[in-house]
Parts: C-alpha cells; structure tokens; sequence
C-alpha cells in the first residue's frame, strides 16, 4: 500500500510554518498514542501514530523536507520512518516523539537559552542588564554623549579560564554523563532540563580556583560611550548590544539596556513634543497690556499681551517645543498666563487701589463682564 502524503497524514498544508507542524504532530499523538487507545480500535490509533510521527520526523527536518518536496518520498530515506515492536512503540516511543516539541518550550528561552553547544553541553544566553541614566531636559531634547561606568567580566589570569585551581582540571559531571541536561518522565512526557548538578556545563570542579569561584571570570568594569539621540524621553531605552552579562559555555552575552530619566525642569514640563510654562505678569500688564519674555529652550521669545488679559490665558509658540526621536517637526510651546495680584502695599498705593476700584464699580459691568456673568447665574440657583 504507497505510503500517504506526509503533509496529509499531518493535516497542514506544503507551506506550513515549522510551528504549524509541531503543534500539527502534537494534536495527532496525543490523541492517537497506543498508551490511550485500547480495545477495538487500537491496531488502528497505532497505524495512524506511526504514520503522523513519521511524516513529522522528516518534516521537521528541514534538509529531508526539502528533499522529500522535491522527489516526495522517493527523496528520503525510508529507514528513517517510525518503527515499533508488536503492539505499538508504547511510552519510550512518544516522549521521544515529544523531545524536541518540549524542548523548544522548556529550553528554548529568549534570546537563545538552552542551544546545544560543542560537547553536547547547553549553551546559553547571559543575561540582559539595565541602567538608568539622569539627564536634563535640555540634554533630551538636543542630544548628547556621555560616558557610563558599567561591569564587565574578564577571564581569569590564574586558572586561565578553566575554573580550577591551578595544578588540577574539571572533571566530567556523573549525573548528566557530560551532556548538561537530564531527562524527567512524568505520565505521557518527557522534559529535558538543565542538569542541577553542573548547571549545564557537563563538568564538575572539584577544587575551583579561589580567584574567580571557580567562575572561569572575575567581574570588573569597564567605561562605554554612550550616544543620546535628540529628543528622546522619559522612561525610553537605548539597547547596547552584547554589553550584558556572559553567555555559558560559550553563549552569547546579554544586552545592556540603558532607560532613560529625565530630570524635572524648574519651568517646563513636558508633554510629548510640547512644552508647557506658567508665565506671571503684574496685573498691570494684564490690565493694560504689553510685550513679554517667554523662555524656551532655543533662546528668549516674546509675546504680545492684548488689553484686558485673563488669568489662564494660554498663547502658543509654534515649533518651540521639542522634535522627538520620531518626530518630523518640532512641537510647540504652551504659555500658561498666571496674573499676579500686588502684595505688601503702601498706604498711597492702597488709597490709588480703592480709587481705582470706586471707578471700577461706577463703570459697571463693562469692567468686569465675568463677574457680572457670574453674579447672575448665582442669582438663578437661588430664586
């Protein structure tokens, strides 16, 4: 009988991504392994258990995949199908079905955690490492360069990297054989983890160098340029590449993320792009109007006060802002005006005020039309 197209027995289609078919295979034996099916139907979940294990064992492989989409199954090896003893592989057969499935998730890792270096030793990814850097408000927004002190790790002079004293060496772990991971069984599935013995390395030192711990490294530091790009803000992160911790056996190290903080400016705050400031004017000039100082990060601006200008007025200041790391054009400057009511007055200064104000009353709502406005809409609440 011609064996059935592998793509078929596994359900996916011939541009299935791997994971596609991982997941595929995993459906397939978990509901056709001989362990779960007994009785009248076993002879056939057994039949469809090899057949789907086999078509994964080649399609998983990106090397017989291609062959077998070029010649179908003329183009593999046939030896290399699932194979079992009378009455089904039984347990032994699906967890090593199931190892590399559940090896991407137990050992995969971010980053590259848990790849099989030389030896057969696991190899993995050092970890990341953060730093939080304090600059000013001016600094973000026009950019700088600046250099941190950050650690570093070197190998050890004394035992020359190995980890052991000087005069002795590492010997191969017993419970792992050298291999770095061991296997657990539990029900139907089998986890590879990291061997707790010799943490991955597959060796055991049994006399460690006093120098690094038996490390291989000693921890130092080292100082690294780094370069604030214009406009960029609070709680953002610049990723220095490989600058984290060492990898094991040989992995590659982490990253260094350097997160941003900015510190709080004495008259701008920032939103975004813009940029906001509460500018005090006597109320003198709020009262007869005129021309104002505004500050902005580039240099003085002014702005012209109309007559009669209200406490909380706000006048904006195109592309006085802030051009952000993402931005095309800068953004604007918001002035908030606050008017400043006089204190500390002179007794001819406060006889000039009550003058001033009997003229106010006399003038009527033309003065005062908020006031006026108000007055009346408390009226209504009360009648």
């Amino acid at each position: 009988m011609a064996k059935r197209d592998y793509y078929e027995a596994l359900g996916v289609a011939k541009n299935a991504t791997e994971d596609e078919i991982k997941k595929a295979y995993r459906k397939l034996a978990m509901k056709y392994h001989p362990d779960r099916n007994q009785g009248d139907g076993a002879k056939k979940a057994e039949e469809q258990f090899k057949e789907g294990k086999e078509a994964y064992e080649m399609l998983s492989n990106p090397q017989k995949r291609a062959a077998y989409d070029q010649h179908g199954h003329a183009g593999v090896d046939p030896n290399m199908g699932a194979r079992g003893g009378p009455g089904g592989e039984g347990f032994g057969g699906f967890a090593e079905a199931f190892g590399d499935i559940f090896g991407d998730i137990f050992n995969g890792g971010a980053g590259g955690a848990g790849r099989r270096g030389g030896g057969g030793q696991q190899v993995y990814r050092g970890s990341d490492l953060s730093y939080a850097m304090e600059i000013t408000l001016e600094e973000a927004a026009r950019g700088k360069e600046s250099q941190i002190r950050i650690p570093s790790w070197e190998g050890c002079e004394t035992c020359s990297g190995t980890g052991a004293k000087p005069g002795t060496s590492a010997k191969t772990c017993g419970s792992c054989n050298g291999a770095g991971t061991v296997h657990m069984r539990q029900g139907f599935f089998s986890v590879q983890q990291t061997c707790p013995h010799c943490h991955g390395t597959g060796k055991i030192i049994p006399d460690p160098c006093t120098a690094c711990n038996g490390q291989g490294k000693v921890k130092k530091s080292k100082t690294l340029e780094v370069k604030i790009p214009a406009g960029i803000n609070e709680g953002m992160r610049i990723r220095s590449a490989g600058n984290g911790e060492p990898g094991v056996n040989g992995g590659p190290a982490g990253d260094l993320y350097i997160e941003i903080r900015i510190k709080q400016h004495e008259i701008f705050e920032r939103d975004g792009d813009d940029l906001h400031c509460t500018m005090p004017i006597p109320l003198t000039t709020a009262t007869l109007g005129g021309s104002i100082e505004v500050p902005t990060l580039g240099g003085k601006a002014e702005i012209d006060l109309p007559e009669g200008t209200q406490h909380g007025k706000t006048f904006r200041l195109r592309g006085k802002g802030i051009k952000g790391v993402r931005s095309s054009y800068p953004g604007d400057l918001y002035c908030h005006i606050s008017v400043e009511t006089p204190v500390k007055l002179t007794e001819h200064q406060r006889k000039l005020m009550k003058e001033l104000d009997k003229s106010f009353r006399e003038g009527g709502e033309r003065h005062s039309p908020n006031t006026k406005s108000w007055t009346d809409r408390v009226k209504d609440i009360f009648k």
